[in-house]
């Protein structure tokens, strides 16, 4: 019987899969079409993710030192479930068959609950080192634990997993500058700010400055080059698999384009890729890589340190 079948794992499979459904309608749809296998192990990590990250979004009453006990207790019982391979907490049960199944360190789940704590205790970053942190582990250990169950010919793989991570989590920072501070948090580094002369007040007041414009598309300049870092990775992944990522970061792309289209200003409400465009990408992607053998050839790009100076000779 399949490992997601038993008697003792469908419960804790089926509630994943309708957690994704519910949170995450393209990505349930992209991950529908991956082998049997392989769908059912995503929908065990995605399912993890978003609990934890619902521990801290959906705080209820409790308060902060509550909220940090419940993570922690969470990742107690995670570690509980690695060494005794179950668990009867609904989320960790379904997530352990899959770490099992495919060899996902334990490292990788922790990292992600660390990353979540850090929005309970941390609502400033000094520098763009400091962010990267969090970026690496609220998003990149994502794309790391899923390189496991998409399947990998080289492990490079993870490399580039990890820069595509940190691209996606940076455009999530743009595109939500106008949410986070009211929640009094500024994911822009302070001292990149300081630099470009763009001070906290401005933000507080959305005021769409000169200056706040030169360091938007300086920070959207940055991701859009952590794409292109980690473009190499995704011929690394089983063909099967690699329509999913192409998807993804093409999607997350589109909204860089949408913050562009709005001339960087991240005071006008969310942007989004529609609906329609993200089945778009996902039904070409699928066809090109599942029909069509790749003609694309990527070199490794150098691992440079991003300036100012640097990114702006580059637009």
């Amino acid at each position: 019987m399949k490992f997601w079948q038993t008697t003792e794992n469908l419960p804790s499979f089926e509630y994943a899969k309708a957690t994704t459904q519910r949170f995450a309608k393209s990505f349930y749809f992209s991950a529908s079409i991956l082998p049997e296998s392989r769908r059912w192990a995503t929908y065990a990590i995605y399912g993890f993710c978003r609990y934890a990250d619902n521990l801290i979004d959906n705080p209820r009453n409790r308060t902060n030192e509550e909220l940090l006990n419940e993570v922690d207790n969470f990742a107690r019982e995670l570690e509980i479930a690695y060494r005794t391979a179950e668990s009867e907490h609904p989320v960790i049960s379904a997530f352990i068959q899959a770490a099992n199944i495919y060899k996902i360190p334990k490292k990788y789940p922790l990292e992600l609950l660390e990353g979540v704590k850090m929005d309970l205790t941390i609502s400033r970053y000094e520098t763009f080192d400091d962010l990267y942190i969090f970026c690496y582990r609220v998003a990149a250990v994502v794309g790391l634990m899923m390189t496991h169950v998409l399947g990998f010919k080289d492990s490079s793989a993870f490399y580039y997993a990890e820069k595509l991570g940190i691209g996606m989590q940076l455009t999530n920072i743009l595109r939500d500058i106008q949410e986070d501070k009211e929640l009094g948090r500024i994911y822009l580094p302070l001292e990149e700010m300081a630099i470009f002369g763009v001070t906290e007040r401005e933000i507080f007041g959305e005021e769409m400055t000169e200056k706040l414009l030169s360091l938007m598309k300086f920070q959207a300049k940055r991701a859009h080059n952590y794409y292109q870092e980690s473009e190499p990775g995704i011929p690394m992944l089983e063909k099967n698999s690699q329509y999913a990522i192409y998807s993804a970061s093409k999607i997350y792309r589109g909204i860089l384009t949408k913050i562009k289209e709005r001339n960087f200003n991240p005071f006008l409400g969310r942007v989004f890729v529609s609906k329609g465009k993200k089945l778009s990408i996902l039904a070409q992607e699928i066809i090109r890589t599942r029909f069509f053998e790749s003609t694309e050839s990527w070199t490794p790009k150098p691992n440079l340190k991003l300036t100012k100076d640097v990114l702006v000779k580059s637009e």
